[in-house]
């Protein structure tokens, strides 16, 4: 019986243990992969940065990739170019179209923990408006026709000369940091350090900059959704073929941008997987409507039937275009889908030459009239792509009778030396559109015909007060139905009399290991926008139960900024003086003639050992120290007038990275006016302890 009651016991031992894995089994099958948070996505560029700021990133490709992704604006756009509220909460337009009042989100705060307000904005748009701003002159000239004005610290209210409908999309730039920045000179600005160590509100906070790279990591104060990807990298290269080589070691998982000539080998590569986007803006080929051939309307439009712009997608651009039949962009809210498209049609093109009395009288292939042939410049910028672009056109234009001489010419002198002057014939050329509604009144309205003291951009030079009043109307109303028909109005008017030659809407393609997930692709106002919902990609998956959630990371305690105060100075007799010129040899706090200094400063988690207290200092200021301590949320490095309350200390840089004898920022001194300044240095553990600072008096003097 015995024997029997041991079997008995490891069977029912068998079966339970079968029974778990069955049961394990059985929940594994119904457990669902989700996005988890986590991982590094590395970046190929080409370019480096220069001035991550959004007031200047339109210079520069990697600055707008990095600006967009560190700051934001009171609103932002979608992909079909309508706006939404961002650092804004909403906003009302009055009757008269003149004052739009931002009311301001409550819970938003810069990555160093200061909370944003109305000061920022109007610190951001005053800096726009200063004479001394050294960034786009069209940005300054529209926002000096701007009053703004603080309403309180959640409110700002702007008041425009005119209603004016676009004015809202240039609410979408990025907002600058007032506490950080309020006491540089505008003129000053595109110098300053905060441009390679930048502040925002924005999803991701830049946390290291070399001449190599950048890390931006997850910003845990974002008051949108957390970002899976807990940290982006950017590798900066010479141009894109070195980006290709690098993905090829694996250096990277993306690469920014592919040109179509390296399009095939894109393609090639295993496991890139390619996504496309229509890029804001349109190809065209510009006439000079001053120009007798060109000012019969005929005669335009048998040019744009002898192209066969599909051919020159495919084969020259190897499909990185579509079909353009509008200067305003398929897809967006005020686009007029019933266009006559203008479709491949030699015949057609012929027969409207001879209607016109274009005729090729002696065989020569070219036609004439009267005694003028229709023969003319076609000029193009001189990159390779463009060339190819332009001889094909000819080559499609000489067999309607037509001859066109291509002219390559620098891409830096074209505006300039050629369509501001209005020195052509017919120019290749691609408006590159910097907004997202779809105002064309600057390139097409007849005030905006460049003469010798205007610098308009209706290069063409059409005169046609039909299409300008169209233009004119569709701005001063923000009733969006209103808008539609008079830009369906003035499309129709540009099909039909065809000023230009429309050849399509660029497409950019965008390269990225088939490792990362969740990226989507919709059309773009600019490359920057590919991380448009950035926040869904991910590395790292988990698998969770049906219909569970999978939670963000916790984000550290908020801890309200403010300046402690200073320690009482030691009773003890001050340790021997040290001469300003002295430069101390070690890490350890140095020896000063300030009672208060040798108190604030014999602690090893924040100690600045150069420069010395009461140096005097001039020009780019290397700061040096140590700031480190167990469970070390961030650091920072602060100043301020001697002469201004212990509490308006202004931020030079934040980290969370410990430092051990080594830099811990640079100052560009000319910055201030000559005088005494204090400098703060703080380290933060993950409880909020400031612990106590380090401060150094200095004397500025340039």
């Amino acid at each position: 019986m015995k024997h029997i009651r041991w079997q008995v016991l490891i069977a029912l031992v068998g079966i339970a243990f079968l029974s778990v894995v069955l049961g394990i089994f059985a929940l594994g099958s119904n457990l669902e992969e989700r996005p988890d948070y986590g991982g590094t996505y590395v970046e190929g560029v080409a370019g480096r940065p220069n001035a991550i700021n959004p007031i200047f990133s339109q210079y520069n490709d990697v600055d707008r990739d990095l600006a967009s992704l560190i700051f934001t604006g009171l609103t932002s756009a979608d992909a079909n170019g309508n706006l939404q509220p961002d650092l804004a909460s909403h906003w009302m337009i009055s009757p008269d179209g003149l004052i739009i009042t931002f009311t301001l989100r409550t819970d938003v705060r810069w990555q160093d923990g200061v909370r944003f307000s109305a000061d920022d904005v109007l610190f951001t748009i005053h800096a726009m408006q200063d004479p001394g701003y050294k960034g786009p002159p069209d940005l300054a000239a529209f926002w000096r026709t701007v009053a703004v004005t603080k309403v309180d610290a959640a409110t700002v209210r702007f008041q425009l000369t005119q209603p004016y409908a676009p004015f809202l999309n240039y609410t979408t730039i990025g907002i600058l940091p007032a506490h950080l920045l309020k006491d540089v000179p505008p003129s000053e600005l595109f110098q300053n350090q905060f441009n390679r160590r930048p502040i925002g509100t924005g999803p991701f906070q830049l946390t290291e900059l070399t001449a190599d790279h950048a890390f931006l990591d997850a910003n845990p104060y974002f008051y949108g959704q957390r970002p899976y990807l807990s940290r982006i990298e950017f590798k900066f290269y010479p141009d894109y073929e070195s980006i290709f080589a690098a993905y090829n070691r694996q250096e990277v998982e993306g690469i920014s941008r592919i040109l179509p000539q390296y399009l095939q080998k894109a393609s090639a590569l295993d496991h890139l997987k390619l996504y496309n986007a229509r890029l804001a803006g349109y190809s065209l080929v510009l006439l000079n409507l001053s120009k007798a051939p060109f000012q019969d309307q005929q005669v335009r439009q048998a040019l744009l039937y002898a192209i066969d712009r599909q051919h020159l997608i495919t084969d020259i651009l190897q499909g990185q275009g579509l079909l353009a039949s509008s200067p305003i962009e398929p897809g967006t809210w005020a686009y007029d889908n019933t266009l006559n498209p203008y479709p491949y049609d030699v015949e057609k093109a012929k027969a409207l030459l001879d209607a016109a009395g274009w005729k090729d009288v002696n065989g020569d292939g070219v036609r004439v009239k009267g005694q003028q042939s229709l023969a003319f410049t076609l000029t193009t910028p001189d990159d390779p792509a463009r060339v190819a672009l332009a001889n094909e056109i000819a080559k499609e234009w000489q067999a309607i009778g037509v001859k066109a001489a291509v002219a390559p010419v620098p891409a830096s002198l074209l505006v300039q030396n050629i369509l501001l002057p209005r020195q052509f014939d017919a120019v290749l050329y691609e408006w590159r559109t910097l907004s997202n509604d779809p105002d064309q009144y600057e390139n097409w309205h007849q005030t905006q015909i460049p003469s010798g003291t205007g610098q308009g951009q209706n290069y063409s030079g059409l005169n046609d007060r039909d299409i300008s009043e169209a233009l004119e109307a569709a701005r001063k109303t923000n009733d969006q139905a209103t808008r539609i028909q008079l830009y369906r109005q003035f499309q129709e008017l540009f099909a039909d009399r065809v000023p230009a030659l429309l050849l399509y809407y660029p497409v950019y393609t965008y390269a990225v290991d088939s490792r990362v997930h969740g990226i989507q692709l919709a059309p773009m106002l600019s490359a920057s926008d590919r991380f448009r919902n950035v926040a869904q990609w991910y590395l790292k998956t988990k698998r969770v139960l049906p219909g569970a959630s999978i939670e963000a990371p916790t984000p550290p305690p908020i801890v309200e900024p403010a300046t402690p105060t200073p320690p009482a100075p030691p009773t003890e007799t001050p340790a021997p003086a040290v001469s300003a010129t002295d430069t101390p040899t070690s890490a350890t706090p140095p020896v000063t003639t300030s009672p208060a200094a040798v108190g604030q400063c014999v602690w090893q988690t924040a100690v600045i050992s150069a420069p010395t207290m009461d140096s005097t200092v001039s020009g780019l200021l290397d700061i040096r120290g140590t700031a480190a301590r167990p469970n070390m949320a961030y650091w920072k490095l602060e100043y301020r007038s001697d002469a201004a309350p212990a509490s308006a200390y202004v931020q030079l840089y934040r980290s969370e990275t410990p430092v051990t004898d080594n830099d811990l920022s640079l100052w560009s001194t000319k910055t201030v006016p000559n005088g005494v300044y204090w400098l703060q240095l703080s380290v933060v553990d993950n409880t909020g302890n400031f612990g106590t600072p380090c401060q150094i008096r200095v004397k500025v003097s340039n």
